[in-house]
């Protein structure tokens, strides 16, 4: 819980405050590090209200899951941020400079609420274009997917 409440209110804060230049010169790739994280504390909510109040199923070992899943998130809207901006994944949605932005931190919210179906794509992506194979956790595991069986 508060992992969501400090990434509101930085979400918010940047916009009352006036903030450092490098800051404002880097303000896109922090938006969309926190829309990630945002994105995988929605996960995460969503996954204790199911479990704990409405399948009375909690189960502790997934009290782990449930500390890491928004770092992963964080840094899966970092790197949506990067693959963006590289260019290796392509926004056609808007063509106005200034819907950019929202295309952007659309991805990173994905990118956070859902890592590994993510992390799935990135790995098409690298198949693509590098010819690197799937990662064994993508082919053994089913990553959230185990976590959707539980819910």
């Amino acid at each position: 819980m508060l992992w969501l409440i400090g990434g509101v209110f930085l979400m918010v804060w940047q916009h009352f405050v006036e903030l450092p230049a490098w800051y404002m010169e880097n303000l896109l790739w922090v938006q969309c590090t926190l829309v990630g994280l945002i994105g995988g504390l929605i996960y995460c909510l969503r996954g204790v209200y199911l479990n704990k109040c409405v399948r009375k199923s909690w189960d502790k070992e997934w009290e782990v899951w449930y500390c890491l899943r928004p770092i992963t998130s964080a840094i899966s809207g970092f790197v949506s941020f990067i693959f963006l901006k590289a260019g290796l994944l392509v926004l056609d949605a808007a063509t106005k400079p200034e819907h950019i932005s929202y295309g952007y931190l659309a991805i990173a919210f994905i990118a956070g609420y859902n890592v590994d179906n993510f992390m799935k794509k990135l790995e098409e992506v690298a198949s693509t274009i590098w010819g690197i194979k799937q990662s064994r956790a993508s082919q053994d595991f089913g990553g959230d997917s185990d976590k959707d069986k539980q819910q």
